[in-house]
């Protein structure tokens, strides 16, 4: 992303954001070739509701994730994927304190 495409983002209102969304699904719908009917039908959806995300993204998050699910397009949920990192330095900790070597037992 650049920071050009991240300040139109912010400079936009929410109902051209959700039209935003509705376009990426019709374009891809189209690419695939699905009619309305046989996507929403796929997806598990009425027909209307579909019409409704592509005109203006409108619906519920659940029926966004099906139609993504159904047009192989999830791979844009990974921006919301939330990952921990680890600093360096806590790292070094951990490496330090695992153990190196394992010493034998003494039998009587």
């Amino acid at each position: 992303m650049t920071e050009k495409s991240d300040k139109n983002r912010v400079s936009m209102t929410d109902m051209e954001l959700r039209q935003q969304i509705g376009a990426f699904v019709r374009f891809h719908r189209l690419k695939e070739g699905f009619t309305q009917a046989e996507l929403a039908k796929r997806a598990g959806l009425s027909r209307s509701t579909l019409v409704l995300l592509e005109k203006n993204g409108s619906v519920t998050l659940d029926s966004l994730i099906r139609v993504l699910r159904m047009l192989d397009k999830l791979y844009i949920m990974d921006e919301f994927r939330v990952e921990k990192l680890i600093s360096p330095l806590l790292l070094a900790k951990l490496e330090m304190k695992e153990r190196r070597r394992v010493r034998r037992s003494m039998k009587k």
